[in-house]
């Protein structure tokens, strides 16, 4: 198995900036940020996907991130703060170890998500998908 560098930030092998740290999960600066200021959250368990980390971990990890937000819009001439999280590769996630991005946004940074949006074909084609998502459902 590879070496994963955030396990490595965690275990100090790795030098961060970090921001906060608690039992649960580390803030520190991305080293190749978005806008300055661009933070990252994460579990300091391994978790490759967000949908293996625990409840009481996963809560945390957001709470920190929207307080870490409302401290960049405080730090910074930032306007707003985007929280991204990747699940997979094709999600465009690049480190394999769950990371919740906490980006500070300025209305003319110039930073576009390119979020498409599509319409289903009609109702019936997304009830029926809503109706096989809940099947799949397991909480």
């Amino acid at each position: 198995m590879e070496k994963c560098i955030f396990c490595a930030i965690v275990k100090g092998e790795i030098p961060a900036t970090k921001i906060f740290e608690d039992d649960l999960v580390l803030a520190f600066m991305d080293i190749a940020p978005i806008n300055p200021g661009h933070l990252l959250v994460i579990p300091k368990e391994h978790h490759s996907s967000p949908s293996t980390i625990p409840e009481i971990c996963a809560g945390r990890i957001f709470f920190i991130a929207s307080r870490l937000g409302i401290a960049l819009k405080r730090a910074l001439p930032a306007d707003g703060f985007n929280l991204h999280l990747a699940d997979g590769s094709c999600a465009g996630q690049v480190v394999p170890h769950a990371h919740l991005h906490v980006i500070p946004r300025l209305a003319d940074d110039g930073f576009h998500w390119n979020w498409r949006q599509k319409r289903y074909e009609n109702d019936s084609a997304r009830d029926g998908l809503a109706d096989r998502i809940r099947e799949k459902l397991k909480l």
